[in-house]
């Protein structure tokens, strides 16, 4: 029995431009502490497993590469040449390798602090998954954030799962204390993994063997590719199995998704605010706030945002009409 690290590079970051581009996404940007979030990924993982394999879109995957060549374990690369969402992704790691083996899933772009307590719930769920569970990893929620989707659980069990909710609802579901954010992170055997998406999704599982089956060097047919449903593996498996268990994980974690959440880790770095909470990101400039308050101002070489911090989730409005009209700002 091997134990991976599934590492899921396949996203753009839409929520962070112009910080984020499709050729330059915030899993490889370089703000914490000169590292990526896909550097400290790996680091992380490379301690407890035994190989690390990343499933990552063409137009990344020697980046991938680069930033990997100073990890000594043994490392595998999946290219995808369209993305699928996270089923497709995960299935094709679970059929590289061998049945028995377990995966620790993992996005790229996810920060993670107190290595202890990670690698207590990591351990924990190899346990689970070594008796055919799938796991999932729950973390104990420190503030009402709406910008993620929770787990309602009772010990290992979980309840229900739960989109993101409004400031209210996520008021409750702190105060309740019975529910979790779900961090996108999972463990789980590959067989099990695809014997439950062949059970509840099996055109999924059908499409992602015939185009596993035409693969050359692990990188994926493009045209067989387009067949495969997208779905994610939340949808797919996760919310409809009945072999599932929740971790619930007590270290600090962020997944980065927005300017809300990079503001918070960059204030928390001595990154400077001025007297009404307002952050200048990407240029030493000198900018002066009127009038505004919990604003943010990123700055690029080609491209200015301005956003209020409590709106930062509708930046990816701004990107999806540059990707409508396929704009070289994307």
């Amino acid at each position: 029995m091997i134990v991976h690290n599934v590492i899921l590079s396949g996203g753009v970051g839409s929520r962070l431009w112009p910080l984020s581009r499709k050729q330059h996404p915030k899993q490889f940007l370089k703000l914490f502490s000169g590292k990526a979030l896909f550097e400290l990924t790996a680091e992380r993982n490379q301690k407890i497993v035994d190989q690390i394999m990343v499933v990552g879109n063409a137009d990344h995957i020697e980046w991938s590469k680069q930033l990997l060549s100073d990890i000594s374990i043994p490392k595998s690369f999946i290219t995808e040449t369209s993305a699928r969402n996270t089923a497709a992704a995960i299935s094709f790691a679970a059929l590289a390798v061998d049945s028995e083996d377990i995966l620790i899933i993992t996005p790229s772009d996810h920060l993670i602090q107190n290595q202890d307590a990670y690698e207590k719930a990591i351990k924990e769920a190899v346990e689970l998954a070594k008796k055919d569970f799938l796991v999932t990893f729950g973390v104990v929620p420190s503030k009402p954030e709406t910008g993620y989707g929770y787990i309602e659980y009772e010990g290992k069990d979980v309840l229900s799962f739960r989109e993101k909710p409004n400031s209210e609802t996520a008021q409750e579901f702190l105060e309740r204390g019975t529910f979790l954010w779900n961090s996108g992170m999972f463990c789980f055997k590959a067989g099990v993994l695809l014997e439950e998406l062949k059970k509840y999704q099996p055109e999924v599982f059908d499409k992602c063997s015939e185009v596993w089956k035409t693969s050359e060097d692990q990188c994926l047919n493009m045209e067989a590719s387009l067949q495969i449903p997208s779905i994610s593996i939340d949808y797919a498996v996760m919310e409809r199995s009945k072999k599932i268990k929740v971790v619930p994980a007590h270290f600090r974690w962020n997944d980065l998704g927005s300017f809300e959440s990079l503001y918070d880790y960059l204030r928390s770095t001595g990154h400077p605010i001025d007297e009404n909470g307002n952050m200048v990101i990407g240029t030493e400039i000198f900018t002066a706030f009127v009038g505004l308050k919990d604003s943010i101002l990123v700055h690029t070489p080609d491209a200015f945002l301005i956003l209020h911090k409590e709106k930062s989730q509708d930046v990816k409005k701004v990107y999806n009409q540059l990707e409508k009209y396929q704009s070289t700002l994307r």
